[in-house]
């Protein structure tokens, strides 16, 4: 949980503004490139309750502990006071269907519902089938995931009682810790489409046949940022264009190079809105600080509007 705290897409592919380096246009041809090992994912969702005419953020870890148990954190508004644990994997948990919990927070009744006892899951700790995590607010539903897909069902099956419409929520940011070599996957609704894009983070070194080392990103197998003398380009931003949306793509890997121990560098994907765009146009420093601050980057999530989405990678070095 300490890792979770301390760090933190289509066929279609155009550039602009680039901060350090210019791309190379060429798709990305691998053989078979090895999978990072994702350790920890904290997804933050803004749901919009009709009642109170307010909004609540909800914050979800999933993670794998040291014994390789995984386990899962929920809390409210990034309140630390209201955090509280889910489930895990182990028997106790598998052997039961659905878990229950009740809690208050900021003067309403806020209800819990989840089902991981058929949780299927791939490499990393968040599940990709086979559950549910249902919260009410004051009876009235603000976040569903997993399997229920319509209200009705959920109501149905829980008996919970909740207003006529669908829950309103969205997915402000996801963050991800990934650890390995030089090679870091993952996967991310950029826009409102909902298709589901695949992300490369690849870092090519002297031993490789390079006279100096290059970072190297994809979408979909197309290289968005191609970042040449990476000991000196160590931190820089760009713009790209996917799915005809703004994202302002961000490094910092100075670690890598230059930092003791656990050598983490970070990655940010951020999406932009028509009113965003003009507070966007500021200078690389103040990009750079925007998400390098924890803080910052949690103002951000509870300013920003909900058509905004940032993609926060923290990727650890193993050699």
């Amino acid at each position: 949980m300490r890792d979770i705290i301390s760090c933190f897409s289509e066929d279609s592919i155009s550039f602009s503004n680039p901060s350090c380096s210019h791309p190379s246009k060429n798709a990305f041809i691998s053989p078979s490139p090895l999978p990072s090992l994702q350790n920890a994912v904290t997804c933050v969702y803004r749901t919009i309750l009709s009642k109170h005419r307010k909004h609540l953020l909800i914050t979800i870890s999933w993670f794998t502990t040291q014994a390789g148990h995984r386990d899962v954190i929920m809390s409210f508004d990034h309140d630390p006071s209201s955090s509280f644990q889910l489930g895990t994997n182990s028997g106790l948990f598998r052997k039961s269907r659905s878990h229950h919990r009740k809690v208050e927070h900021r003067n309403s009744e806020v209800e819990v519902f989840w089902d991981f006892s058929k949780a299927v899951y791939e490499t990393g700790p968040e599940p990709v089938d086979g559950f549910y995590v249902l919260v009410t607010v004051d009876s009235e539903l603000g976040l569903a995931l997993g399997d229920l897909a319509t209200q009705e069902a959920i109501c149905k099956k829980l008996k919970v009682c909740a207003s006529g419409d669908t829950p309103k929520f969205s997915l402000v940011s996801r963050r991800e810790n990934l650890s390995g070599d030089s090679m870091y996957s993952t996967k991310a609704r950029f826009g409102k489409t909902g298709i589901v894009h695949d992300v490369l983070i690849k870092h090519r070194d002297e031993s490789e046949g390079q006279t100096h080392p290059v970072l190297c990103v994809y979408v979909d197998k197309k290289i968005v940022l191609k970042v040449k003398r990476l000991q000196w380009n160590f931190r820089g931003s760009q713009t790209i264009f996917v799915d005809g949306s703004a994202i302002d793509l961000l490094w910092n890997v100075h670690d890598w190079f230059f930092g003791p121990g656990t050598r983490c560098a970070t990655f940010m994907f951020r999406t932009r809105s028509e009113t965003s765009a003009a507070a966007t146009a500021t200078t690389a420093h103040d990009h750079e600080r925007l998400w390098l601050e924890e803080k910052l980057v949690m103002q951000e999530e509870e300013e920003c509007h909900g058509s905004e989405f940032s993609l926060l990678i923290c990727a650890r070095k193993s050699t």
